[in-house]
């Protein structure tokens, strides 16, 4: 197991009331950093137990106003922000489906949480950033469902994420000059609260043979690689989308 040492920094955590997010903000939590953790949903008690490195917020990040008062009172509170990772984000099965018949109001409620939450988190975060004079770095989850279509269409989801691609790269572009990395990475098919159609042995099994590796992915996998982008082993790595997909790309 590869070990980071993320003491004496912070970092804001989206979505990490459960899944990617939660597994996020563990481990550097374990890591030595602070953590702001910002989700719908309340802590889990897998965050419990680090005393005040610990900041947990609970509110909608469709809520603008929210979404920028946590962090900057997070950031003034800290002294900085180090990291962010944009992890929260929706797939609504049979809402979101085909823009040719879904109701729009679901398209834009999902590119709320998807793609403008994240622009507002980097937007609120990027100041305290700029402020410490040591950079920073940002990864922001995707998925590799925007490399293709689908049959059987998540098109407000798609889109979305699509979008959070390509914010990261642009970011990335604006703030090399100071430090500032900005990565996203693409999580092929993991096990997470986003899958709960996946609720039997024999779908998971059919799921894990698709994968060339054979296996689901799970909440720490992608952690293992948030982790790594956001130290400082990935300090030359801006730019990029990593997917992290047991192979599935092979066979797109």
């Amino acid at each position: 197991m590869i070990k980071y040492d993320f003491s004496g920094r912070h970092a804001v955590v989206t979505g990490a009331g459960g899944g990617m997010g939660e597994a996020i903000a563990l481990g550097l939590l374990e890591a030595g950093a602070v953590v702001t953790a910002i989700d719908l949903k309340p802590q889990p008690d897998s965050l419990a137990g680090f005393g005040d490195r610990l900041t947990y917020c609970t509110g909608d990040l469709a809520d603008a106003g929210f979404v920028t008062d946590a962090i900057t009172r997070a950031g003034e509170a800290r002294g900085g922000i180090d990291y962010l990772a944009n992890v929260a984000g929706v797939l609504w099965f049979g809402r979101d489906k085909s823009v040719l018949e879904m109701d729009m109001a679901v398209w834009d409620q999902v590119f709320a949480i998807n793609l403008t939450a994240p622009a507002l988190t980097a937007r609120a975060a990027v100041p305290f950033m700029r402020k410490s004079g040591r950079g920073g770095a940002m990864v922001h989850f995707s998925t590799i469902q925007w490399y293709r279509g689908d049959p059987q269409p998540q098109d407000a989801y798609q889109a979305s994420k699509a979008g959070l691609c390509a914010l990261s790269k642009s970011l990335a572009m604006q703030l090399a000059a100071e430090g500032i990395r900005s990565n996203a990475i693409c999580p092929g098919m993991a096990v997470t609260p986003l899958q709960a159609r996946w609720d039997n042995e024999e779908v998971l099994k059919a799921v894990a043979a698709y994968a060339p590796l054979g296996r689901i992915g799970t909440p720490q996998d992608m952690a293992n690689a948030a982790l790594f982008l956001l130290s400082d082993a990935a300090s030359y790595i801006t730019g990029i989308e990593l997917a992290v997909d047991g192979g599935l790309l092979m066979r797109m």
